[in-house]
């Protein structure tokens, strides 16, 4: 079976970089989930307001539909959302079980730099703390495969594909 993965994480803890060497080394399509927002959602974000649930279930639920078709044109695929609650996971993956999860974790510290250092990205760093702060780690029905942020991309991606190839 062709694989499907959603790499969730706050913002700044590696989902696009990770996401996209993971869909290359798995020669899958991939999709950032910040492709995904409104318009309205990325002006929200860009003034530093936090986004509300109801902001929220449109996006997840265009991302989910493109798992939906990954899924069944059988060419599998890495997704990237923040799926920063249990009931935003469960939105995305329990109509969906065949998708694994990737959890990219780390300190707030390490992240708010990488973060700080993307000048360009919508999601200003004052943020940060509201994203920590809504972050429900998966539980352990949620099968999920948690990853350190810290090592490189490269050794990121290589835990990710061993813990997928036994998972």
């Amino acid at each position: 079976m062709t694989p499907l993965v959603l790499v969730m994480g706050v913002s700044g803890a590696g989902k696009s970089t990770i996401g996209s060497l993971l869909a290359a080394r798995l020669g899958v399509p991939f999709a950032d989930a910040d492709a995904f927002h409104p318009a309205a959602n990325v002006a929200k974000m860009s003034r530093g307001e936090p986004l509300t649930d109801a902001d929220r279930w449109p996006w997840l639920d265009a991302i989910g539909a493109w798992l939906d078709r990954q899924a069944a044109s059988g060419e599998g695929g890495v997704a990237t959302s923040s799926a920063l609650k249990h009931v935003y996971r469960d939105r995305l993956l329990a109509p969906r079980p065949a998708v694994r999860l990737v959890h990219l974790s780390g300190d707030p510290a390490l992240i708010g730099a990488r973060q700080a250092a993307r000048p360009d990205h919508f999601m200003p760093p004052s943020l940060m703390a509201s994203q920590f702060a809504t972050l429900e780690a998966p539980a352990p029905e949620e099968r999920a495969i948690i990853l350190s942020v810290a090592p490189s991309p490269e050794a990121i991606v290589a835990a990710a594909l061993e813990a997928l190839a036994v998972g």
